[in-house]
């Protein structure tokens, strides 16, 4: 589809905290090696967030730096949607904790459960509301404390995930911006990765804790196989809907949860390596912020040039999936 205005994205910043979860920390936690670890997903090491700290904080010094890079102020925004699987808490929503956190004091707020697809679906939103001239500046973060919902019993998850924040600025431009998106779900899909407890279907409760609810549970082979078909579904409906082809596609940048599932997905696409962007070894699975977080790193380090046609696919917990399409 494409839109009446041109809206994209003028400002980045992320953040990650300083701790790191190394593959040889993990052995000493859990049953696994470092080579397990790397030969099947990838991963080398994770930021970790000091115990008890809230998603907003990550996201709100990701927020400050997008501001900065925007050359904004925080009472110009005008609209902050956090993508997040890990809120401070169920309400109010962790949008309004960030709003509060940067000052944002003009902004509405309200966040976004896509899991991994989150920051996906929250830029596809924002353009919308810019789309139809309700505003001007939005705010979209996407945001995780993976290891406050990561068993470290569990050998098959624990050396996933990671924490950390990014953040995107969109307003309308001259030129550029977005040109398109696909997003979809399938609910049928729900039991293959999801938190069981907590929610209204399981209150917190001494079973909850006692069964380890409160954790990420997940079907490692189905989920692969899901990620791989669908994330090269949604990246190839995008690039078709912005009328272009795959050999158009300056940069992908897709969501970074597993070097096989990235490296499967970019053959399917037919693209080279050099057009793909990986931080999966440095970061692990980010959620939400993972795709932003990629996006942050390849503009300092000068992948992405002016005029460069640059994809986001993600897929997760829904399921959910979607792709954007953007020239920078």
């Amino acid at each position: 589809m494409t839109n009446k205005k041109l809206v994209g994205i003028t400002g980045l910043g992320m953040y990650v905290p300083k701790k790191v979860l190394t593959n040889q920390d993990l052995e000493k936690m859990v049953d696994t090696s470092d080579e397990w670890i790397t030969s099947r997903t990838g991963i080398e090491k994770r930021r970790i967030a000091q115990p008890g700290t809230p998603s907003s904080a990550l996201a709100a010094k990701a927020a400050k730096k997008a501001l900065e890079s925007a050359k904004l102020k925080p009472e110009d925004i005008e609209l902050i949607i956090v993508a997040t699987i890990t809120p401070d808490m169920p309400f109010p929503s962790t949008a309004c904790f960030v709003q509060s956190k940067i000052g944002a004091k003009n902004a509405a707020c309200f966040d976004i459960g896509a899991a991994c697809s989150g920051f996906i679906y929250g830029l596809v939103t924002a353009r919308h509301f810019i789309d139809s001239g309700m505003y001007k500046n939005a705010l979209v973060i996407g945001v995780e404390v993976l290891t406050s919902a990561t068993d470290y019993t569990d050998r098959n998850t624990c050396v996933l995930f990671g924490d950390g924040a990014g953040a995107a600025v969109l307003q309308p431009v001259t030129s550029g911006g977005i040109l398109s998106h696909y997003l979809g779900a399938d609910g049928d899909l729900a039991n293959l990765l999801y938190l069981p407890g907590g929610g209204s279907r399981n209150p917190a409760s001494k079973d909850t804790l006692k069964n380890r609810l409160h954790y990420i549970k997940m079907s490692g082979t189905e989920v692969f196989k899901s990620a791989v078909r669908l994330m090269t579904d949604a990246a190839t409906h995008a690039v078709c809907d912005a009328h272009l082809g795959c050999k158009d596609i300056s940069l992908l940048i897709p969501h970074q949860a597993n070097i096989r599932i990235i490296n499967s997905v970019r053959k399917r696409i037919g693209l080279p390596e050099d057009k793909v962007y990986l931080n999966v070894a440095k970061y692990g699975n980010v959620s939400a912020a993972s795709t932003i977080i990629a996006l942050c790193e390849a503009v300092k380090e000068k992948r992405i040039k002016k005029g460069d046609i640059v994809v986001l696919v993600a897929f997760g917990a829904g399921f959910t999936w979607g792709s954007i399409v953007l020239k920078w």
